[in-house]
C-alpha cells in the first residue's frame, strides 16, 4: 500500500522547469508525508531517516498542550473580565469556542503569510521548500496577545521572514530567532498593541449595543452566531446569553506588571501561587501554564531535539541574578520605596514561575540555528540569557519582561561564543601535542 501510494505521487510530480511553483508545492508536501530513503550505507556513521522537517515537527508537537490550554485560557480570561462563568469548568464550551475564534485567525494568517514567503523564495531560488517556518509559525501565535490586529501580525511576519531570514540566505542561515523578531517588531513599531494590561484579555469593549457587547456584532459576530446555532441545538448556553460588559476601570494586569509596581505582595493580592503555576492568568497565549511547558521541554529533551544544557544553564543564570537582586533589595519597605526595589526583593524562585521564563527557556533559547552549538558554548549562552534577561525584567520599568530581548541579544553573540570555545580547545590540544613531542 505504501509503495503504491509512493508510486502515485511520483507519477503526478510536476516538472521542475516547466512548473517551478507547482513543483515547489509538491516537494513540500511529498517530503512532509514521506521520510527520506537515503541513509549512510555502511561505515561508522549513524543511519537515520530523521530529517530537518521531522525534527521541526517534534518541536511543534511539544507545543500542542500549550495551544490547547491557551485556547481555553483566552475564553476563561474573557469571561472572568465579564464576571461570568468564573469557575474553571463553568461555560467550558463557550470559553473554548471564544478561544478558537481568537486563535484560529492568528494561526491561519501566520502560516499563510510565512509559508507564502517561503514558497516564493523557494520558487525563485529553484530549491525545495525550507522547513524552518514550521516552528516559527507555531511559536508566533503563542507569543502574541489574543487581540493582535491581523494586519499588524502580517507586517511583523513579513519583516521577520524577509529581513531576519531570507536576507541571510534562508533556513539555517539566520542569526536571530524568527518568532522573536516578529514579536520585537510589534513591540517597537506598535507598542500599544503588545504592552500594558488590557491587551492580554480579549474583546475588552467599553460599549454595548442593546446590551450585546460590540465585539459580537462586529468583526467576529458571524463566528459567535455560528457557535450559538450549534450550542442552542444541543440545549447549551450561548454567547447571546447575558453579555454584561465589565466596568471601564477593569484591567487584565499580569503578575509581572503588578510585581513591577508593588512587589510580591501586590502580586499575591490579585493572584494565588496556584493560579500562576497552572496558568489561569492573563498573558501571552502560550506562556501561562507552567506544567504544560515543562512537559513540552521534557519531550524535547527526551527526543534529543533541544539542548538540556541551555535549559539548565538558563535557570542557573536567572537564579544567580535573582539572588544578587535579592541581596541588593532593602530589608524593609515604606510607602515611598520605589517599585523597582520591591521587584528586586521578590524571591528568585518566584521569578522563574512568573511571566514567560519557562516558555522562553523551552522553545526559544534552544533554537539550534541561533543558539551556540558547542557544549561549553551552550552553558555560557544559556547562563547569559538567564542572567541578562532578569536584569532587563527588573531594571526596565517600561517592559517588565526580559527574555525576548535577552535571547535576541545572545543570538548575536552565539557564534562568537563558539569561536572562543573552539579557539580554547585548539590551544589546549596544541599544548598537549607539544608536551607529547617533547617527551
Amino acid at each position: 500500500m505504501k509503495k503504491a501510494l509512493l508510486n502515485f505521487f511520483q507519477r503526478i510530480e510536476p516538472d521542475k522547469k516547466k512548473s517551478p511553483f507547482l513543483h515547489t508545492l509538491f516537494d513540500g508536501f511529498f517530503t512532509f508525508a514521506f521520510s527520506p530513503n537515503t541513509t549512510t550505507a555502511k561505515g561508522v556513521h549513524i543511519r537515520d531517516g530523521m530529517d530537518l522537517k521531522r525534527t521541526m515537527v517534534h518541536v511543534v508537537l511539544a507545543m500542542q498542550l500549550c495551544y490547547l490550554f491557551g485556547t481555553y485560557n483566552i475564553g476563561h480570561q474573557h469571561y472572568l473580565a465579564l464576571g461570568q462563568y468564573t469557575g474553571l469548568l463553568e461555560g467550558l464550551h463557550l470559553k473554548i469556542a471564544h478561544g478558537l475564534i481568537k486563535i484560529l485567525p492568528i494561526f491561519v494568517v501566520t502560516h499563510v503569510v510565512g509559508l507564502g514567503i517561503e514558497f516564493y523564495y523557494a520558487t525563485r531560488k529553484g530549491h525545495p521548500i525550507e522547513e524552518g517556518f514550521l516552528v516559527s509559525g507555531a511559536l508566533i501565535p503563542l507569543i502574541m496577545p489574543p487581540d493582535i490586529p491581523l494586519w499588524i501580525l502580517t507586517v511583523s511576519i513579513v519583516f521577520a521572514v524577509i529581513i531576519g531570514k531570507e536576507a541571510f540566505g534562508g533556513t539555517g542561515m539566520n542569526i536571530w530567532n524568527i518568532a522573536l523578531l516578529a514579536r520585537v517588531f510589534v513591540f517597537f513599531a506598535y507598542p500599544t498593541y503588545i504592552s500594558g494590561d488590557e491587551v492580554w484579555v480579549s474583546a475588552l469593549e467599553k460599549t454595548a449595543v442593546d446590551g450585546i457587547p460590540t465585539y459580537m456584532s462586529a468583526q467576529y459576530g458571524w463566528a459567535h452566531g455560528f457557535f450559538d446555532w450549534i450550542f442552542s441545538g444541543v440545549g447549551w448556553s450561548t454567547f447571546g446569553d447575558g453579555g454584561v460588559l465589565v466596568a471601564d476601570g477593569f484591567t487584565g494586569a499580569t503578575p509581572l506588571s503588578l510585581a513591577a509596581s508593588g512587589g510580591w505582595e501586590s502580586v499575591t493580592s490579585v493572584y494565588t501561587e496556584s493560579q500562576m503555576w497552572w496558568g489561569t492568568i492573563p498573558g501571552s497565549i502560550g506562556e501561562t501554564s507552567k506544567p504544560l511547558i515543562i512537559l513540552g521541554a521534557i519531550f524535547l529533551i527526551a527526543t534529543g531535539v533541544a539542548s538540556w544544557r541551555i535549559m539548565v544553564s538558563m535557570v542557573i543564570g536567572a537564579a544567580v541574578m535573582g539572588m544578587i537582586l535579592n541581596g541588593i533589595a532593602p530589608a524593609e519597605f515604606t510607602e515611598s520605596t520605589p517599585g523597582i526595589f520591591k521587584f528586586m526583593a521578590i524571591p528568585w524562585y518566584y521569578q522563574l514561575s512568573m511571566g514567560s521564563f519557562l516558555f522562553a527557556m523551552a522553545f526559544m533559547a534552544t533554537d539550534p540555528v541561533t543558539a551556540s552549538s558547542t557544549n561549553t558554548g551552550k552553558w555560557v549562552y544559556g547562563f547569559m540569557i538567564g542572567f541578562v534577561g532578569l536584569i532587563i525584567r527588573v531594571m526596565n520599568p517600561a517592559y517588565p519582561e526580559g527574555w525576548m530581548l535577552a535571547i535576541l541579544f545572545m543570538n548575536t553573540f552565539s557564534a562568537l561564543i563558539d569561536h572562543y570555545v573552539l579557539e580554547a580547545n585548539m590551544k589546549r590540544r596544541a599544548k598537549r601535542t607539544q608536551v607529547a613531542v617533547a617527551s
